[in-house]
């Protein structure tokens, strides 16, 4: 079994974050949610993810990713599998509350130009 939890990092690069806030559009992210771990459970593995919703301080934790697989090489592209599309595929936005202002989602990286 592979477990991946994804908590609320201080620091990304240079920018302080204080806080996170998540929205979503539930009644699709959950349809997407589960076809993820449907891919997984399709090469014989058993997973789960949960995201959760609404403001996180720092070091809380944000999304829960378990795959049961019966060798682990399995398990463990199967947890990087879910996380990796969860970001592409769900529809669930992020609200970053730094200190020097509030940022969405992808802007971090358009930050660095």
């Amino acid at each position: 079994m592979v477990v991946f939890s994804g908590t609320v990092r201080e620091w990304t690069g240079t920018i302080q974050t204080k806080e996170i806030e998540y929205t979503a559009y539930q009644k699709m992210a959950i349809k997407e949610l589960e076809k993820l771990t449907s891919e997984v459970e399709k090469k014989g593995a058993s997973a789960i993810v949960v995201h959760r919703l609404g403001s996180l301080a720092l070091s809380e934790e944000a999304v829960f990713v378990g795959v049961a697989a019966p060798h682990r090489k399995e398990a463990f592209a199967g947890c990087q599998y879910i996380i990796d599309h969860l970001k592409e595929t769900v529809p669930i936005w992020k609200k970053e509350i730094n200190t020097d202002k509030i940022r969405w989602g992808g802007e971090l990286n358009a930050d660095k130009n």
